[in-house]
């Protein structure tokens, strides 16, 4: 009998156990959060709410809630918001000790493959923050699942868009940090998968105040003798929100600034979204961001199985989401589903402005042999990772 075969029956026999419908189920779910300080920045970017994933997990409890009630399924969220890596370590190990095993976690990457470390066999873990192809590609856990889009995913997203415009010529700006690099070493693979060419490949490594001399640095610094977009680099905010508008030739900027590849975005209405983007504001008193997102999709992913299956066994719930027959409604205009070889949740990615959406990827055309969405990252042949049969 297979690993699936023997967790489903598992959860058939949970399930027969239990003397009636009316037998109430209790479901923990832990929620971790540490993001490490950014240091200074250098523009008067807006800063990220500190309680973002948080608020969105709480949401994904209310509506688990509104539909466990009819199945008497009760979900409970335990949280913690540590102020450094030693806080969150000790945080999951007692909620671990407690006798938690589903988790949603916003922490960095490292910090996120030694929690999986530690919790071993004991929890399933989803990856409500870190973006590293890494954990994709070669540094995966069997039992971590990652509801965040990772860099290539959002990259490609982009690099399909330039694609469909025409706009083959780029000049990418990335900034010092190790994001930026991340993000633009998935930028320089996307742009050679989809055929944009790089035609200058900087790095920002100035500390001027940019809210002074943006109108007098960028345009020497972004010369060349052509190129049809800007491609921006700066995951929080050092040169990034000066670059549109003060480029050498009057070009588009697009990337961490400008128009932006993303989770989610308030400017994303379609398919119900409106519906969520509402329940939200009301939850939080602000708009929706990505990591909301991808913490609310943790959360109603856990739902979602527990309903199927009418168990909690963290073992039970991960081989559902990884059935090739798992959907999550999840706003986004298609039910979303887990690669099997990695945990990375598919999804489309919106490319939008501060106030608009301008398209949702895949773009129509970019084809793939199992799914469009697969097209977005790394697909299976460009990855080590197996961790489901």
């Amino acid at each position: 009998m297979s690993n699936h075969a023997k967790r489903l029956a598992f959860a058939l026999i949970c399930w027969l156990a239990l003397p009636g419908a009316a037998t109430a189920l209790d479901v923990r779910i832990g929620y971790v959060h540490w993001v490490p300080d950014a240091g200074p920045v250098l523009s008067n970017v807006t800063p990220e709410p500190e309680d973002a994933g948080l608020r969105g997990a709480e949401l994904a409890i209310d509506d688990n809630n509104a539909s466990g009630r009819f199945l008497d399924q009760h979900y409970v969220l335990e949280s913690h918001m540590a102020e450094s890596e030693e806080q969150a370590h000790a945080a999951f190990e007692r909620m671990l000790e407690a006798g938690i095993e589903l988790f949603v976690l916003r922490v960095p990457a490292e910090t996120l493959l030694a929690m999986a470390d530690t919790a071993a066999e004991r929890a399933l873990l989803f990856n409500a923050g870190a973006k590293e192809d890494t954990l994709r590609t070669g540094d995966c856990r069997t039992n971590v699942l990652h509801t965040q889009p990772s860099f290539a995913m959002l990259t490609d997203a982009l690099a399909q868009w330039l694609n469909l415009r025409r706009w083959q010529q780029a000049f990418l700006i990335s900034g010092p940090t190790d994001d930026d690099r991340a993000w633009a070493d998935a930028f320089r693979r996307s742009a050679a998968r989809f055929g944009v060419e790089l035609v200058a490949d900087k790095t920002w490594t100035f500390d001027a105040d940019l809210r002074r001399t943006a109108s007098r640095e960028l345009p020497l610094f972004t010369q060349a003798s052509d190129y049809d977009v800007v491609v921006v680099a700066d995951t929080r905010g050092d040169f990034g929100e000066y670059v549109p508008f003060n480029t050498w030739l009057p070009r588009p900027v697009v990337g961490t600034q400008g128009m932006m590849p993303v989770a989610w975005h308030r400017v994303v209405e379609s398919w119900g979204a409106a519906q969520l983007q509402n329940r939200f504001r009301e939850l939080a008193g602000r708009d929706m961001n990505g990591d909301d997102y991808a913490a609310w999709a943790g959360v109603r992913s856990v739902g979602t199985a527990v309903t199927e299956l009418g168990v909690a066994e963290h073992g039970a719930l991960r081989d559902a989401i990884l059935s090739e027959d798992f959907q999550l409604a999840a706003f986004k205009g298609r039910r979303l589903g887990y690669r099997p070889w990695n945990g990375q949740l598919r999804q489309p990615i919106p490319l939008v402005h501060p106030q608009g959406l301008v398209i949702t990827a895949p773009i129509e055309g970019f084809l793939h042999p199992v799914t469009d969405l697969d097209s977005l990252g790394y697909d299976s042949a460009e990855s080590d990772c197996r961790i489901h049969p």
